[in-house]
């Protein structure tokens, strides 16, 4: 399980661009899962087809998720989160209205698709060795050429 969580697979040069590419996107998702956070079944509105649970889970995701991205905590879980909510995303509401990848001005489904590619990295990578997964489930202490 431990290995699940953390396994170190990245150098420390790559672990500082994981960690800028952390709190960037973390920083984003809170900002994004901060309204949703406080409507947590409702934040889609009256007239939404989601049931309040999957956007309970929206919220958790984007907001907990944000802040367990920036800190570098159980970052596989929450990136799974993350994939999951960003793919609903970009599917049912870009894909669907017919949104563009990039609109000057307009909708487009550029930003779910960019957040959907570094939740996937971060799910697939891991976190990098400045993160509190490395502090908390890294069991090569011994190995510094890893």
């Amino acid at each position: 399980m431990k290995r699940i969580l953390y396994h170190v697979s990245s150098d420390w040069l790559a672990s500082i661009g994981l960690l800028a590419l952390r709190l960037a996107v973390g920083a984003a998702f809170v900002l994004h899962g901060w309204p949703k956070i406080h409507a947590p079944l409702t934040w889609m509105g009256p007239e939404a087809t989601m049931p309040g649970w999957l956007q309970l889970l929206a919220a958790i995701s984007e907001f907990g998720g944000g802040i367990a991205l920036a800190l570098g905590l159980f970052t596989r879980l929450f990136s799974l989160g993350l994939v999951c909510t960003m793919a609903v995303a970009f599917y049912k509401v870009h894909y669907a209205a017919g949104h563009p990848f990039v609109a000057q001005g307009g909708p487009s489904y550029e930003l779910a698709l960019v957040y959907l590619a570094a939740a996937l990295l971060f799910l697939l990578a891991g976190p990098g060795r400045l993160s509190l997964d490395a502090v908390l489930f890294d069991g090569s202490h011994d190995d510094v050429t890893a």
